[in-house]
């Protein structure tokens, strides 16, 4: 597996971890770099461990991240964020694994709820109009978010290495930046009203 080597910051660093769990909510991309420096490496550990393969642990380690900007606000004892990650990140790969073996046990490995490939004129032309609306407010999106969006949910995926050296980020990055990314889609898709389920 291919991972980003980030260096460890000693824990008496300028920020304490609860003032960097405080910008991370309120998104400031500074406490995201920091968080990183500190903890990248032992996420990074605790994913290699379970010896996924290299598309599930990177996915391990985005989740995880990700995992940490949906809650950053809910932590409860920030002294100890080392043990909050650790603990996630092999959540997420027992998550995966399981996920892994659902999808061997299956009978005959087809969904059950597979979309009739057959869409009718109508439901074309609404997915024109959704994908043409789409592909505009992904523009709309700050240039380094909408590059990651592109590569990320492409026709021809790429590995995580090379999205993070096309995109500019530090793999460790990805997952935080996609989900910004994604959050503000959401709030653009809102005011769109095109969000699924809407």
């Amino acid at each position: 597996m291919t991972t980003a080597i980030i260096s460890h910051v000693p824990p008496d660093a300028t920020d304490s971890v609860a003032d960097l769990l405080r910008r991370i909510s309120d998104r400031d991309p500074a406490a995201w770099d920091d968080i990183l420096r500190r903890h990248g490496t032992l996420v990074s550990a605790t994913v290699r461990s379970f010896r996924l393969q290299e598309a599930d642990a990177f996915d391990a380690v985005q989740m995880t991240w990700l995992r940490l900007a949906e809650n950053a606000h809910r932590v409860r004892f920030p002294e100890r964020l080392g043990g909050w990650l650790a603990t996630t990140a092999r959540r997420e790969c027992l998550h995966i694994l399981r996920q892994a073996k659902l999808g061997h046990n299956r009978a005959d490995g087809a969904p059950d709820d597979v979309a009739d490939p057959c869409a009718g004129p109508e439901q074309r032309t609404i997915d024109t109009l959704t994908t043409r609306t789409l592909r505009t407010l992904i523009d709309e999106l700050p240039p380094r978010r909408a590059t990651l969006i592109r590569l990320l949910f492409t026709d021809n995926p790429r590995s995580y290495a090379e999205i993070a050296r096309i995109a500019a980020i530090p793999p460790g990055g990805i997952g935080p930046t996609r989900a910004r990314a994604l959050r503000e889609l959401r709030d653009k898709l809102d005011d769109h009203e095109l969000r699924p389920g809407a």
